[in-house]
């Protein structure tokens, strides 16, 4: 039988809310229940918005609510070297292309078409740069213009022929990366994004159950379509429900949901914290 590897990855860019709380203790319950092994891993590829005392506390309000995790806990940011690499080889295939567009060119070329595909999050990138001849493309890079690395979908998809993957909720799901367009796995000067990071983190630290909410499902079809473009395997998955604020909305950093951290300090015991994120249940 397969060891049952699930984890927990939250970026240091605020304290961890309810719904935080959710995924993590429905990885952790998971790995627990098929005596598997749950990590904890920290997504901290944008320097900007990451901070060490968030990658601090977040430690302490999982270990409050009664979580352990496997040591070493794994930070992207010291393993940058694995995802260049990753990176160098979708560019040596042609999977990968550089472009220059900003936002503003992105959404002034949707404008000027009057129509554009959309996907999942909005509408697509409308491949601006996707056929500029390899000259220009050296010229602008060897100018120092900005840009960034698109998957070329399209061409990915003809490498790798028809891809499946399997949620446990949903059961097998035919992928379909072109929902979400030539998504960017890299900047000039960041050399990952999170699909490219997800993708070699998970492989790199053999995880078998990616456990996430669903507000990720789309994006598992690019996924797995770099897992086969890197002929690495791909775990199952399960993407779980949301947990939502009385509005319906799903909680977010950035609507100042409330923090695990609010909570302890206002008398709460991580019991209750427990049970208010959808597991009662004693640990």
């Amino acid at each position: 039988m397969t060891d049952v590897v699930t984890r927990f990855a939250p970026s240091p860019t605020g304290h961890l809310h309810l719904g935080h709380a959710h995924s993590a203790l429905f990885g952790w319950t998971a790995a627990r229940k098929a005596g598997g092994r749950f990590l904890l891993r920290i997504e901290d590829i944008d320097p900007q918005r990451c901070r060490p005392e968030f990658d601090r506390d977040l430690r302490e309000d999982l270990a409050w609510l009664g979580l352990t995790w496997e040591e070493p806990v794994r930070r992207q940011s010291e393993h940058m070297e694995d995802h260049r690499a990753a990176l160098a080889r979708l560019r040596d295939m042609g999977a990968v292309y550089p472009c220059f567009c900003t936002r503003k060119d992105i959404a002034a070329e949707i404008a000027r078409a009057g129509h554009a595909p959309h996907g999942p999050d909005g509408p697509l990138y409308p491949g601006t740069c996707r056929a500029l001849p390899e000259a220009e493309r050296r010229d602008r890079i060897a100018a120092g213009e900005a840009y960034a690395l698109r998957l070329d979908v399209g061409r990915a998809m003809a490498m790798t022929g028809p891809l499946r993957w399997h949620d446990r909720r949903r059961g097998w799901q035919d992928a379909r990366p072109d929902i979400l367009g030539d998504v960017v796995l890299a900047r000039k000067d960041t050399p990952t994004s999170y699909h490219l990071a997800v993708t070699v983190d998970d492989h790199l630290q053999g995880v078998t159950l990616v456990t996430r909410g669903e507000d990720l499902f789309f994006a598992t079809n690019v996924h797995r379509l770099l897992q086969a473009l890197l002929r690495v395997g791909a775990p199952d998955y399960h993407h779980h429900p949301l947990m939502v604020n009385e509005r319906g909305e799903r909680l977010a950093k950035r609507d100042h949901a409330k923090t695990l951290r609010s909570l302890r300090e206002s008398g709460e015991t991580a019991a209750a914290v427990r049970a208010l994120a959808g597991f009662p249940e004693e640990l």
